[in-house]
């Protein structure tokens, strides 16, 4: 009876495991291309490779969540997800399923680096997961989803604007990731539901379709939301 209850018990216990990997079929590779200098350095002493793996995993089941993507039929198709520290410009950027994170920008932040590269990694990692109307949906919008995925993860950095900040809707980045948080505080799932329109193209009027009220005036409510405010 022992041997039997032993038994079954492993079988539960590979079955469970075997669930976890197809839960999470998804491979996550990281290369550090600047070691030497003083960004790939600190990379490796701050964050190293098995930090910069569970970030990317954190991450991804983040987006996920927020995205609202339990079934693996909801999300992009992606099976493996690269990591690339090298010396460059600027300071990230993603292409397709390579994420390139700048080891100058490292070596020279002068705050919390450790911090910031989790937020900076977030934000690639939306990229990697979120549509983006088939190549249509305004720049800014796409950039703002990534940063209120920053947002939301408790990861906005101080430099950031205000909330209310901003000439435009879809002006981008932090004031896009404000708005967005407003548009989600009246209307839950937003983002979510945003991020799913997108895969099958872009139009203006999604705005509208989820929330009952377009853009223009989304934005009008918010901007006199924060004026009142002030």
């Amino acid at each position: 009876m022992a041997s039997r209850a032993a038994a079954v018990l492993g079988l539960i216990a590979l079955t469970a495991m075997l669930m976890g990997q197809a839960t999470e079929a998804v491979d996550f590779a990281f290369s550090n291309n600047a070691q030497g200098t003083t960004g790939g350095n600190r990379f490796d002493q701050e964050i190293g490779q098995s930090g910069a793996l569970e970030i990317m995993d954190s991450s991804t089941k983040f987006i996920w969540d927020t995205f609202h993507q339990q079934s693996a039929a909801d999300r992009k198709n992606v099976d493996k997800v690269t990591l690339i520290v090298e010396s460059m410009d600027g300071v990230a950027y993603t292409s397709g399923d390579q994420i390139h994170l700048s080891a100058d920008y490292v070596g020279n932040y002068g705050g919390d680096v450790k911090a910031e590269i989790r937020g900076v990694l977030y934000h690639e990692m939306t990229h990697v997961w979120q549509w983006d109307g088939k190549g249509n949906a305004p720049s800014g919008l796409i950039e703002g989803i990534a940063d209120y995925v920053r947002l939301t993860a408790g990861l906005a950095p101080s430099h950031w604007v205000k909330p209310g900040s901003g000439d435009k809707w879809d002006q981008g980045y932090d004031v896009t990731a404000y708005f967005l948080q407003y548009c989600e505080s009246i209307s839950s799932g937003f983002v979510a539901n945003m991020n799913t329109k997108l895969a099958s193209g872009w139009d203006v009027g999604f705005f509208n379709d989820i929330t009952g009220k377009s853009v223009d005036q989304l934005w009008s409510d918010y901007k006199a939301k924060y004026a009142s405010s002030g």
